[in-house]
């Protein structure tokens, strides 16, 4: 392979005049990117520079920039020659000057911001915005056309790649990864994505591995290992890595057009091999890995102390300007060390003939619409989710598991849009697990790694993407939308909270784009939480964590959703509405076990337009006040709070109970604080002024009195949750260890409903000898009692008529299930 680029070299792959246009282009870039840091005026040197020029804080990330300057000058030679379609993802984010400076240069940034007008006034607020009040971020934001990925937060440059290449069998996306990124566990494990990517519908991706040497203030591992070493280390991970080495800025030219050409006509090689004759076997996709100084171009030494080629150059070479006035100077010299002169006009203009050398169009890396998805964004064909209702004539009496329900809905989304290729589901593992597993009468796992005959489910062509790094699929996941597509990441619970850090940058990135005229609607990032925290019966206190939901909260209203569905109706009807919609991050928590089923399709449809609702079929305080709200969040709550006001119901005739369910978590914030609150007029007319409220929530007891603390009836609000209590212990004992289930929701009551005074002794005393019994009956036979196990909603009569049946004598609250035809359900 050394042998190829030494041949190429010597015939000289870029001619003299090429060779001289392409340094000046990269002189350019490089002066901007300078500029953006250090200067509020000046731009282009025309006076002598003075301390008035420079900016009185200096921020931003030089070390990393020049390295992406040269990369995107010489993606920019390959895509006008090969006519490439093309997209720039900078895991270095802070070198976010240079992309910002690349895309001043071709003409996108004054397009999307007239303001900032490719002449000597436009170049000066290009350089006072840099990291100023008012301005723009020192990262690759979304501020700056043609990013996809911020990068301020490392790891994720790869997976994000892979997932914007998935499903465009067009797009070319060179991934230029920092040396210092790639010591992160995100990163490393996201190398193996090229066992994903297909040569016949996906499109490719360059990594570029940015060897510089230097972190902050530390070597990095990669760079300091032998050449022999990292080849054997990116053959293994199963790449062809070329080698561009170097520090003189001639050779490197040539040395870098090389071997793009290289690179470029083997991803030719390899999709036009799979496009003819079909996929055959897992392609060896070249990499290329560049080595060049910290710095580069930069000041060699500051106050006698090394700085090109190491750490010093990272962020500000020139700090302290005000106290070391020599550091002006010193400024001046390095930026006309770039002969501005020379690339721009007395205007402040580019030189035509170096502008020229950039693509045109929508071939410009900024300009491309693949690093804009909502413009290339198209709606899901979607099969009406009420055709895969559950059948529920009477309340609580009949059991589903919510999301197999889900899965085949899901199959059918699947079906609808294989052609289109803009849907996939990602997840670590857990699709069959998670009882989606019918999503495989529609396709198969993508797989192109050895296939062996006893294998199902896996095929090159399949849409759902398992990985056991929830760091990639998340990566995986947020490219493809990012690009214009849908899909779903589905989770056990517990483990969501390994991506908390990668959410809060999607998070970030969709409040930010809201924001920017140009950038366009993306679809909804969605999650799907399940195995959850109450049905961990064999796993334990390990994978138990409901915490999630706490975290997804703290960010913007007009970001993040969160639903509960009770049942697989209403989980049908949340999991449309997703899919459906734009710009947020949507998450859904539901269980996978057998679980009663609470609403017929109707009632559930407009339970969860209205996001929290009465159910009348439950209460009996119709045409006066209630006695007690019981309100719950979740399915295993929602179980336990019915069973609760069944067994008050029983004992306490004249007990007015009002049950309250909530879906949509952020109902329960003011209006004010978020676009699906509820007014306070209305949240009063539902939880009352003055009664107890007794809350069951899937999570921590707290998240709910974050949400609900201005509200004028909070005194009165008593929550259970879970409170890091569990073990591998029974379904009914894990709500028991958290005092959730409905022994201790009913004593709850009769411990804040002051009418039923001392006369609930003898019933309060029978709910803590269930307590005991459970504890007996769970240590001698390992699961719950049957009066818990089948446990059904007891009807107290037809037509709506609540009277409860005789009691038997003694205290037995087990019901009869052998009640008459309930109330009609309502949402």
């Amino acid at each position: 392979m050394a042998q190829a680029i030494a041949s190429t070299l010597q015939a000289g792959t870029l001619s003299a005049e090429e060779l001289r246009k392409m340094n000046a282009y990269w002189r350019a870039a490089n002066y901007l990117s300078v500029g953006q840091i250090y200067l509020l005026d000046n731009p282009l040197l025309q006076e002598p520079l003075k301390i008035e020029h420079v900016k009185p804080r200096l921020l931003g990330h030089w070390g990393t920039t020049p390295g992406l300057n040269f990369i995107y000058v010489h993606l920019n030679r390959v895509i006008k020659k090969y006519d490439l379609n093309t997209i720039y993802i900078a895991g270095p984010g802070h070198g976010g000057p240079g992309l910002v400076a690349n895309t001043y240069l071709e003409g996108t940034y004054s397009e999307y911001y007239p303001n900032i007008s490719q002449d000597a006034e436009g170049m000066q607020k290009l350089f006072k915005q840099f990291s100023f009040p008012g301005g723009i971020p020192s990262h690759v934001a979304p501020e700056t056309p043609g990013s996809i990925h911020e990068g301020g937060e490392l790891g994720y440059a790869v997976a994000h790649a892979y997932g914007a290449a998935f499903d465009n069998p067009d797009l070319l996306v060179a991934c230029v990864v920092g040396d210092g990124e790639a010591e992160t566990g995100p990163l490393a494990a996201s190398w193996h994505s090229n066992k994903f990517l297909n040569p016949v519908y996906d499109g490719a991706v360059l990594p570029i591995l940015h060897l510089n040497g230097y972190k902050i203030a530390n070597p990095t591992i990669l760079a300091r290992v032998s050449h022999e070493e990292l080849q054997s280390l990116f053959i293994g991970y199963g790449y062809k890595p070329y080698f561009v080495e170097g520090s003189d800025p001639e050779t490197m030219h040539q040395l870098m057009a090389a071997t793009l050409d290289t690179v470029i006509a083997e991803i030719k090689e390899i999709q036009n091999e799979a496009r003819s004759h079909g996929f055959t076997k897992r392609p060896q996709w070249p990499m290329i890995i560049l080595r060049s100084p910290k710095g580069w171009t930069g000041p060699k030494e500051v106050d006698g102390k090394k700085t090109e080629d190491y750490w010093r150059s990272h962020q500000v070479p020139l700090a302290n300007m005000a106290s070391q006035p020599e550091h002006v100077k010193l400024l001046e010299e390095w930026m006309k060390s770039y002969k501005p002169e020379e690339l721009f006009d007395e205007n402040g203009k580019f030189i035509a003939e170096l502008a020229e050398l950039a693509p045109q169009g929508q071939r410009r890396m900024g300009d491309n619409p693949h690093a804009n998805g909502g413009i290339l964004l198209k709606d899901l064909k979607m099969p009406d989710f009420r055709d895969y209702a559950v059948e529920v004539s009477k309340p609580a009496t009949v059991a589903a598991e919510a999301t197999r329900v889900m899965g085949t809905f899901l199959r059918d989304v699947m079906k609808r849009n294989l052609e289109s290729r803009n849907f996939r589901i990602v997840g670590p593992d857990e699709t069959a697990s998670n009882r989606l597993n019918n999503v495989f009468e529609a396709t198969d796992r993508t797989w192109l790694a050895e296939i062996l005959p006893e294998d199902d489910q896996l095929s090159p062509d399949g849409r759902v993407m398992e990985i056991l790094s929830e760091h990639t699929c998340q990566g995986w996941l947020e490219g493809y939308l990012l690009t214009g597509r849908h899909g779903l990441f589905s989770c056990y619970e517990a483990f969501i909270h390994i991506i908390d850090s990668m959410f809060n940058q999607h998070a970030k990135w969709l409040k930010t784009t809201r924001h920017i005229p140009w950038r366009r609607p993306i679809a909804s990032l969605n999650y799907l939480l399940t195995s959850h925290v109450w049905r961990q019966d064999h796993n334990g206190f390990s994978h138990q964590d409901p915490g999630f939901l706490d975290h997804v909260i703290n960010k913007k209203a007009e970001a993040i959703r969160v639903y509960l569905p009770p049942d697989a109706n209403t989980l049908l009807s949340v999991t449309d509405h997703c899919l459906r919609s734009r710009h947020y991050v949507n998450v859904i928590v539901a269980g996978k076990q057998p679980a009663l089923q609470y609403l017929d399709m109707n009632a559930a449809i407009a339970h969860c337009t209205k996001g929290i609702g009465i159910w009348e079929w439950a209460s009996n305080d119709r045409g006066g006040e209630p006695d007690v709200v019981m309100a719950c969040a979740g399915d295993v709550p929602t179980l336990e709070t019915l069973a609760a006001t069944d067994l008050l119901r029983y004992h306490f005739p004249d007990l007015k109970v009002r049950v309250v369910n909530i879906v949509d978590l952020m109902t329960l914030q003011p209006e004010t604080e978020h676009p699906h609150g509820l007014s306070d007029k209305d949240f009063d007319s539902i939880f009352t002024t003055d009664k107890p409220i007794i809350f069951a929530f899937h999570g921590y007891p707290w998240l709910i009195h974050r949400l609900t603390y201005r509200r004028t009836n909070h005194k009165n609000l008593h929550v259970r949750g879970y409170k890091e209590e569990g073990t591998t212990t029974t379904p009914f004992d894990m709500v028991v260890l958290n005092d959730l289930d409905r022994f201790h929701l009913a004593i709850d009551v009769i411990d804040r409903v002051s009418k039923l005074g001392y006369t609930a002794a003898y019933v309060k005393q029978m709910l803590y000898d269930k307590l005991i019994e459970h504890k007996h009956y769970i240590n001698k036979y390992g699961e719950d009692m049957p009066e818990i196990r089948d446990w059904k909603w007891r009807y107290y009569g037809a037509d709506g008529d609540q009277t409860p049946p005789q009691r038997s004598s003694g205290s037995d609250p087990t019901p009869s299930h052998e009640g008459a035809e309930g109330v009609a359900t309502r949402g």
